[in-house]
């Protein structure tokens, strides 16, 4: 069974998003292409690593001798803060990839499924799914932004410790206090 590859050349709408209240939210990376949405459930620490490694790509391209323009802030009209469409989980990402397109002058990033194909014959584990995402380097722009800005948005950071604070309390773990 070959694996099953969810593209999307020039998505409507790519986000990161979350479901639940802080300490306990699910975080999603959801793409719209039309009236097909796939959402993949991510981890906190995917979704910002994912935001800073984009950046990091982009800043790397504009110091280049890139014919294409990257822009140094994400133009406002892309930035994408609205809630997530509702969420039908096509599946959790293990492995994040991310790449640069320079004959379409766009960010790849392509989510691979934490489950493997069950076929036996296979000499490598393949994933069961992939989500390819194409994305015009102003909507990456604005990616970054709008997926920092869901990872901030949580708990906030006891300023001794440095560790999420709950609602209802918190132990500071930092050595010598009580």
């Amino acid at each position: 069974m070959p694996t099953v590859v969810h593209g999307f050349d020039w998505p409507d709408r790519v986000l990161v998003g979350t479901i639940g209240g802080p300490g306990s939210r699910a975080f999603y990376l959801q793409v719209r292409e039309g009236r097909r949405v796939v959402s993949v459930l991510l981890e906190k620490q995917q979704a910002a690593l994912l935001s800073e490694k984009i950046e990091q790509l982009l800043d790397g391209l504009m110091t280049t001798d890139s014919p294409v323009a990257i822009p140094a802030e994400a133009p406002p009209e892309l930035v994408d803060s609205a809630p997530l469409e509702p969420v039908d989980e096509q599946f959790r990402a293990g492995t994040l990839g991310l790449g640069w397109d320079p004959s379409r002058a766009q960010i790849v990033l392509q989510a691979y499924s934490d489950q493997p194909l069950s076929d036996d014959d296979a000499d490598e584990e393949q994933p069961a799914e992939i989500v390819a995402v194409r994305m015009p380097v102003g909507t990456a722009r604005a990616f970054v932004q709008s997926t920092r800005a869901v990872v901030q948005a949580g708990r906030p950071l006891c300023p001794r410790c440095g560790h999420p604070m709950d609602p209802d309390g918190h132990v500071c773990e930092q050595p010598g206090l009580v």
